[in-house]
């Protein structure tokens, strides 16, 4: 069983990489230096050549607030492109299964809590990121209209906020858990007392580490065929 995660050395998908692989499992991890995500021929030329029989779709432009507020653009179509790039490149193979994360940024800026599936587009987006939330909307509606129009046992899973190795700690672009981290360790070794952190303190957020998430996509990626996408955390 020949298995492609895309995005493979990420924080994400290096995690999936280590799961499937002590399943025995072969297992390709890829990255712009195996392949351009962006170039719709290369990727689907790379795939016809690799035959997997699963891809996971862990590739993302990937950013905190400021990145995400900073620019829009990239974050809508690079992840466009490289998530439909992918699909048609894994339909043109014939790929059996594909599995697409995506972000629970695509739910309401104001959503209830705890976040349902079917509180999908039902409010207004947070603005400051809606641009990667629409591209990742756009994915779970890609997935659905392949399993609609051929038949496609593909799926969606969607990771709540995610931390562990191989995460980026650059403060102007990494998520917030790392921005904690690497804060509190900057202050503890240059003696400051105090840290100041965006925002009033009162959203909630929910973590996940990434091997968690890892042990979430080798079950679900045997075992669930459905078009409705299924959130990952506690």
């Amino acid at each position: 069983m020949t298995i492609v995660v895309a995005g493979g050395t990420g924080l994400a998908g290096s995690a999936i990489v280590r799961a499937y692989q002590a399943t025995g499992a072969e297992v390709i991890a890829v990255n712009r230096t195996v392949v351009d995500l962006l170039d719709r021929d290369a990727t689907t030329a790379f795939l016809k050549k690799t035959k997997p029989s699963l891809v996971v779709d862990a590739a993302a432009k990937v950013g905190g607030i400021g990145a995400n507020n900073a620019f829009p653009v990239e974050f809508l179509s690079d992840n466009v492109r490289i998530q439909s790039n992918l699909m048609e490149a894994a339909h043109a193979a014939d790929v059996e299964k594909f599995l697409f994360l995506g972000s629970s940024c695509i739910y309401p800026r104001d959503c209830a809590q705890p976040i349902k599936e079917e509180y999908l587009m039902t409010g207004p987006l947070e603005e400051t990121n809606s641009a990667y939330a629409i591209a990742k909307i756009a994915g779970i509606e890609l997935i659905k209209s392949f399993r609609k129009e051929y038949g496609r046992k593909w799926i969606s899973l969607m990771p709540t906020n995610l931390y562990g190795p191989n995460d980026n700690f650059e403060l102007q672009g990494s998520h917030v858990l790392p921005a904690f981290i690497r804060r509190f360790v900057e202050a503890t070794q240059n003696n400051v007392a105090t840290e100041t952190l965006w925002g009033t303190g009162s959203p909630k957020r929910e973590f996940l580490h990434v091997d968690d998430l890892a042990a979430a996509v080798v079950h679900l990626g045997g075992t669930y065929n459905s078009s409705n996408h299924l959130n990952i955390g506690s």
